[in-house]
């Protein structure tokens, strides 16, 4: 048996240094690399077995094609050959762009593999045919947005800083179930006496990890920062010779904005009390480096950008940035194409298209069946007879029921691959350790050898994932020679950041902007969310046992997946007993499921985790994007899933 280094392929910004166990062309087992700067050994629950994943009995093993109807399941289809498959493709795209011109062809793919060869495989290829491409608008484009607004380029703080703070925030990330290694920095600044707060809509796995906890009403976080940041200023607490230095807009922030909204109004909007908002300001204001790390999913409201402006706005009034240990974490981390969709809005794009009609339609990486917002009309869409679809998948997900076509793909050991993250500063590659199973491809296989049979004569193609990982590596002149022999050797390298990066503020004036002219909304402000004509907030958390819809491929042994909790008083004034099936429902749609009370869910919210595939669905028929919605984010054109209100009535 031998032992080989990896890294973790999937949509996570911590990005896992890997061990990986192989004997006989099997991978017997995986576990952390204690040698990787950040995840340091640990793996989270979802990673432990992923050789179950790899070696799983429901792998795709070859090309099938469809002989029966859509939208049903793997009996509607056929084996066939890898030329077969290949031939239809390529001649259907022919056609196509023949009969209806290129932009009727569209791929859509996403964070299957978050490899810098596997994921943008495909974008090069359907340039060069001039295709319909896509955004990558599905996640959290507004909260990259809030942070550009205000900070511009600036380089993202070290995660690993947290160690240093005195007052850690967790800011509606459950970093138990999706940055579990940013524990390591925040329980090291804990030995130390650091203060822990979580702010978030409900209670989450990682509330064990804190001092303190608030309980935020969904997307109103924006209101919170705010409220704070009038304490901060009326009660003296802000750094003004910091702000002088370096921030641009406070002056216009105190007299247009603070003034009008006060502590109470912001109590208000967003369920915490006047005395709670103000002991968290002061807590806040008056430690020396307070660290932010931000999540996602306050991004995912139509106010979505602004609120993370408002939040942003926090380590700037308070100087945290010119502390080691004190700022925030966000994130860390070619041609334009003929015509660009937005991913959120798949379904209204096959349903109710603007100019071309697509025609033929490319997935890979995603299972928009499941994973899109508005999936009923998703789902309408895929059912098109004029519609030509492929799906290039490792397992017979929902999507797969749609396609005409379904190509076996390779997991991150069949494959090589070099990874960065969204979450650090490592990098790290992912040679092949193993032979494809079945007949399984990568999406850089398949996407050169379909540039091949469509004519396009560039060397690019020619070019294996092995020669473009050493392209990405050598060229780069921010990693030095030495680095660049340690990571095409296969170890995890932390890329090397300047000394006084936290504060080289990488923005037109040079200064934090409060104030950006460049702006559309120039000054931070209270924006809501949509909301829906509803009287219960729904939110979609975390399940700690999967990723979106990834591994939902392996057995749990837990009957009841998809489930409900409800404030006892709320289900009461509905006649609903615990344990009692109930709709959820809105003008998108309604989902069946059993609803459990739960003292810990805030009154008017409704709490339900994962987003599971249709056979481990509550529902028969409709998974939990059923109720969600195709509305854009103030910015960035981000998906607003968290942005969604329901009714609820009692089955029985």
């Amino acid at each position: 048996m031998k032992e080989y280094k990896s890294v973790c392929p999937y949509d996570c910004p911590d990005a896992c240094g890997l061990i990986v166990s192989v004997d006989n062309n099997k991978v017997i087992s995986v576990r952390g690399d204690r040698a990787h700067a950040f995840t340091r050994g640990t793996l989270c629950p979802k990673m432990a077995h992923y050789e179950k994943v790899i070696h799983s009995p429901l792998r795709l093993k070859s090309p099938m094609k469809r002989v029966g109807k859509k939208g049903i399941g793997e009996d509607q289809y056929t084996r066939i050959s890898w030329d077969e498959a290949l031939d239809a493709i390529v001649n259907n795209f022919k056609e196509t762009i023949d009969t209806y011109g290129s932009e009727s062809i569209l791929r859509y793919s996403y964070a299957g593999t978050m490899g810098v060869i596997q994921s943008p495989a495909a974008d090069y290829f359907f340039r060069c045919i001039g295709a319909t491409d896509q955004d990558r608008g599905i996640c959290s484009p507004a909260k990259q947005a809030g942070f550009r607004s205000v900070y511009g380029d600036t380089l993202a703080i070290k995660p690993q800083e947290a160690q240093h703070s005195d007052l850690i925030v967790l800011w509606g990330i459950n970093a138990t179930a999706t940055d579990v290694h940013i524990l390591h920095d925040v329980n090291i600044a804990k030995k130390k006496g650091a203060r822990v707060w979580i702010i978030d809509t409900h209670k989450t796995y990682t509330f064990s990890q804190a001092h303190e906890h608030i309980y935020v009403k969904p997307g109103s976080d924006g209101a919170l920062a705010l409220g704070m940041l009038h304490i901060i200023h009326r009660d003296g607490l802000a750094d003004i010779d910091f702000i002088k230095k370096h921030v641009q807009g406070y002056d216009e922030l105190v007299k247009e904005v603070l003034p009008d909204f006060t502590p109470g109004k912001a109590a208000e909007i967003c369920g915490v009390s006047v005395e709670r908002m103000t002991e968290f300001a002061h807590a806040y204001a008056k430690s020396k480096a307070p660290f932010i790390r931000l999540g996602s999913g306050l991004s995912r409201y139509g106010n979505g950008a602004m609120t993370c402006r408002a939040i942003n706005a926090l380590p700037a009034v308070v100087g945290a940035w010119q502390y080691p240990g004190g700022g925030l974490l966000s994130s860390a981390s070619g041609s334009p194409a003929k015509r660009l969709m937005p991913m959120i809005k798949l379904g209204e794009m096959l349903i109710n298209p603007e100019g071309t009609k697509v025609h033929s339609l490319y997935i890979f990486s995603s299972n928009p069946a499941i994973t899109a917002p508005d999936q009923n009309v998703v789902r309408r869409g895929l059912m098109r007879d004029d519609l030509f679809t492929v799906v290039h998948e490792r397992f017979f997900t929902d999507t797969c029921k749609y396609a005409d076509i379904i190509l076996p793909a390779t997991t991150s050991v069949e494959h090589d691959d070099i990874y960065n993250s969204y979450g650090h500063y490592t990098i790290g590659t992912g040679y092949k350790l193993i032979e494809p199973i079945g007949e399984s491809r990568s999406n850089w296989q398949v996407i050169a050898e379909l540039a091949k049979r469509m004519g396009l004569e560039d060397d690019f193609f020619d070019l294996s994932e092995k020669d473009l990982i050493e392209q990405i590596v050598r060229t780069s002149s921010r990693i030095s020679k030495r680095d660049q022999e340690l990571i095409l050797n296969g170890e995890p390298v932390e890329m090397t950041v300047p000394e006084s990066y936290k504060m080289d503020f990488k923005t037109p004036s040079g200064k934090i902007e409060l104030y950006n002219p460049q702006d559309v909304e120039p000054l931070i402000r209270y924006m809501p969310p949509y909301g829906d004509n509803a009287p219960f907030w729904l939110i979609n958390g975390n399940d700690i046992r999967i990723l979106d819809s990834s591994f939902c491929e392996l057995d749990f042994n837990d009957p009841e997946l998809m489930k409900l909790r409800i404030h006892p008083e709320d289900a009461k004034m509905y006649n609903i007993n615990d344990g009692a099936e109930v709709e959820i429902y809105n003008d998108r749609g309604s989902v069946k499921i059993k609803a459990y009370y739960d003292d810990e869910v805030q009154r008017g919210t409704l709490v339900t985790l994962g987003v599971w595939w249709q056979s481990q669905s509550s529902d028969p028929h409709v998974a939990i994007n059923a109720l969600t919605a195709a509305r854009p984010t103030d910015q960035g054109w981000g998906s607003t899933f968290y942005d969604v209100q329901v009714h609820i009535r009692n089955l029985l």
